[in-house]
């Protein structure tokens, strides 16, 4: 098994314990760590997320629906 594939097992992992928790207060992170992750997920797959569409990515399940319909997935 490949790093990737792990750390793929861990984020499916957490999706499906929490996909509706949000994830500020479940992973306990702050304003600049979400930021942070708003930037990677912009930089990863190369969509554009305005910061009024934030608040649609607070959850695991949010956040994937957010992202497939911006993908067109």
């Amino acid at each position: 098994m490949t790093r990737d594939e792990i750390r793929q097992a861990v984020i499916e992992g957490l999706g499906n314990i929490a996909p509706d928790a949000d994830v500020r207060d479940a992973l306990d992170i702050d304003s600049m760590d979400f930021l942070n992750f708003v930037i990677g997920l912009h930089q990863r797959l190369q969509v554009d997320i305005p910061e009024a569409d934030y608040p649609k990515l607070l959850t695991v399940g949010g956040a994937t629906a957010y992202l497939a319909a911006k993908l067109g997935a």
